[in-house]
């Protein structure tokens, strides 16, 4: 089992960057893939990236790609979220999640642990 702690979250303007963390415990995070989600007020929780255990392939959803990047530092236990060229629409609360296995995957439902989320605020 794994234990994930997001930070990082915080208010920002639009165009400002944020870098998410997410500190995982309890089994090395090298044992699974990873990937973040958010969830705006009153919408589904979304895919937002993901990567495989070795950081390489990742994935992107259509609305943050060319502006957020996934990585992973397996020694430290660690994955990220960097955020740039903020939205007001990226506002959310947003969720580190883990997969068994070494393969990613862009489907809520295929992930076996998560956060408690941190919130991501975008002022215009």
């Amino acid at each position: 089992q794994v234990q994930l702690v997001e930070s990082g979250g915080g208010l920002v303007q639009a165009g400002g960057s944020l870098r998410l963390s997410c500190a995982a415990s309890g089994r090395t995070v090298s044992s699974y893939a990873m990937g973040w989600f958010r969830q705006a007020p009153g919408k589904e929780r979304e895919f937002v990236a993901a990567t495989s255990w070795s950081g390489y392939p990742t994935d992107y959803a259509d609305f943050v790609k060319g502006r957020f990047t996934i990585s992973r530092d397996n020694a430290k236990n660690m994955v990220y979220l960097q955020m740039n060229s903020l939205k007001p629409e990226d506002t959310g609360d947003y969720y580190c999640a883990a997969r068994r296995g070494h393969v990613s995957s862009l489907v809520r439902g295929e992930y076996d642990y998560w956060g408690q989320g941190t919130q991501v605020t975008v002022s215009s």
